[in-house]
């Protein structure tokens, strides 16, 4: 079975440690330990990676944050990934820091890769996992603060929070979405501990 894990951010060095390139985060640790060598193609850096049976396309797109949707639809098309196999990998400012949140559809919530996928696809009923930035700036400031990088303390928690996420995804392509949200969305990575929270299993 095949699959489309798309991880957003933006391209170039200046982005690399900023809130926004979350996505981009995980694809390059996931590709480190699995020693996948991404390659630039056409709308994007792709790797490939397999478990248990599944072949999983790591995309992570160049076509800038706001036109994500082009890239996802091209890859989805070139590799014929269905719908219900698209999982997406961004940051959320509605949560915390350390929060993970899994849905299989939903809308943007004012992040402009989702927004644009969705436009492009037409439709929301695709799976994503949201990873929380926190939204600690002062009015008019959310672009700077998406744009900013990580403090240090949040550095040091990312490796962790990439293997929750390496894991929900490697859960999500095995044993679908919904028994997944059960475990990875009660969950929340904090200074390196875990907080049990309520389950989140809403679509």
């Amino acid at each position: 079975m095949n699959y489309l894990v798309v991880g957003l951010g933006n391209i170039g060095s200046e982005y690399a440690d900023t809130r926004h390139n979350m996505g981009f985060m995980v694809l390059d640790a996931w590709s480190q330990a699995s020693n996948a060598v991404f390659t630039t193609q056409r709308y994007g850096d792709v790797a490939e990676v397999s478990f248990k049976g599944r072949h999983i396309t790591l995309l992570k797109p160049s076509t800038y944050m706001n036109l994500s949707g082009n890239a996802v639809r091209y890859w989805m098309e070139k590799k014929n990934i269905p719908l219900e196999n698209l999982l997406v990998i961004c940051d959320d400012l509605n949560l915390p820091f350390g929060t993970l949140r899994m849905r299989k559809r939903g809308s943007d919530g004012g992040h402009n890769g989702l927004k644009h996928i969705q436009a492009v696809l037409g439709t929301q009923d695709w799976c994503r996992i949201r990873m929380g930035i926190g939204n600690e700036f002062a009015q008019g400031g959310q672009v700077d603060f998406v744009l900013g990088p990580l403090t240090e303390d949040q550095r040091a928690r990312m490796p962790e929070l990439c293997d929750k996420v390496i894991a929900g995804v490697r859960s999500f392509v095995t044993i679908g979405p919904d028994r997944t949200m059960n475990t990875l969305n009660q969950t929340r990575v904090a200074g390196g501990s875990e907080i049990a929270k309520k389950p989140e299993n809403q679509a």
